[in-house]
C-alpha cells in the first residue's frame, strides 16, 4: 500500500479519487477547523474516518502529517502516476491544444522534496504537463505528494523510458527546448517565450545530461549577482516558468 499525508495532499486525493482510499486515519483529540473540514468532505465522499493517537500515525509516516494519513491502494504498475498520463497522452496534448503549450522537464532529479516543489511552481504557472525519465528520477513518493501541496493531482506527471526521444517527437510537434545551463551565453530574460516551449532543467551540481543537452534549440541561464553559482532546482524552475508567464501575459 502507499501511504498521502499531509493536509492539502490527503485532500486533493479525497476529492480526485476517494475510492483508491483504503484507510483514514485522523489523530484523536486534534479538532481545529482544518481537520474537521477535511472529516467532513471524507464523510460526503463515503469514505469511512478512523480516529487514533498522534504516536499511530508518526509510527506509520516519517514526515510531518499534519494529523490526517490516508492508505491508498497501490497503482497496478507499482508507480504512482498521478493524472495517469503516458507518453502518447502528452503528445495527443500537444498535437491538440489550441494555446501554445508550457512544457517543463526535470532531467536527472532524484529528490522528491525538488519533484514536489516543482510541480508545485508548476501548478501555479498554469504548466500543461511536468515530464521526467523514469530511470533514476524521482517519482511521486508520500514525500513528494506531500510537498505538492495538492498539485500532484493537477498538474499531469509524465514519466517516459527514453528522455532524448520524447523531446524529439515534441520538437518535431512544434515545441521549442530551452535548456537551463549555468555556462550559457544567452540570457533567459533574452528570448521570445510566448510560443510552445519546454523548459528543460537539471539536477542541481550535476545539470543536464549530454543527450538532452544536445536536444535542446537554445541553452540559456539565469544571471547571477551574488557568489552562489546555481540555484535549487525548484527554485530556477519556478523562476523559468513566471518569466514565460509574464511574457504570455
Amino acid at each position: 500500500m502507499q501511504r498521502i499525508y499531509g493536509i492539502h495532499a490527503v485532500e486533493s486525493l479525497l476529492r480526485r479519487d476517494p475510492g483508491a482510499i483504503t484507510r483514514l486515519l485522523v489523530q484523536k483529540g486534534r479538532n481545529d477547523r482544518r481537520r474537521a473540514a477535511l472529516v467532513g468532505l471524507a464523510r460526503e465522499q463515503n469514505v469511512s474516518v478512523e480516529f487514533a493517537p498522534r504516536e499511530t500515525l508518526d509510527e506509520l509516516v516519517e514526515g510531518r502529517h499534519q494529523g490526517v494519513v490516508a492508505e491508498t491502494n497501490p497503482a497496478t504498475d507499482g508507480t504512482d502516476t498521478g493524472l495517469g498520463w503516458r507518453e502518447a497522452d502528452l503528445l495527443a496534448h500537444v498535437e491538440q491544444s489550441a494555446a501554445p503549450v508550457l512544457l517543463l522537464v526535470l532531467d536527472g532529479v532524484t529528490d522528491p522534496h525538488n519533484l514536489g516543489a516543482c510541480l508545485r511552481s508548476a501548478d501555479a504557472a498554469g504548466v500543461d504537463a511536468v515530464i521526467a525519465p523514469k530511470d533514476r528520477s524521482a517519482s511521486l513518493t508520500p514525500v513528494a505528494r506531500k510537498v505538492a501541496c495538492g498539485a500532484a493531482d493537477t498538474v499531469p506527471f509524465v514519466q517516459v523510458t527514453n528522455l532524448r526521444r520524447t523531446l524529439d517527437a515534441l520538437k518535431a510537434r512544434g515545441v521549442w527546448l530551452y535548456g537551463a545551463a549555468g555556462e550559457a551565453e544567452i540570457s533567459l530574460y533574452d528570448n521570445d517565450l510566448k510560443g510552445s516551449l519546454a523548459l528543460v532543467l537539471g539536477a542541481e551540481g550535476a545539470g543536464l545530461r549530454r543527450l538532452t543537452r544536445e536536444a535542446c534549440d537554445v541553452l540559456v541561464h539565469l544571471p547571477m549577482a551574488g557568489a552562489v553559482s546555481s540555484l535549487n532546482v525548484s527554485v530556477a524552475a519556478g523562476v523559468c516558468l513566471f518569466e514565460a508567464v509574464r511574457q504570455r501575459r
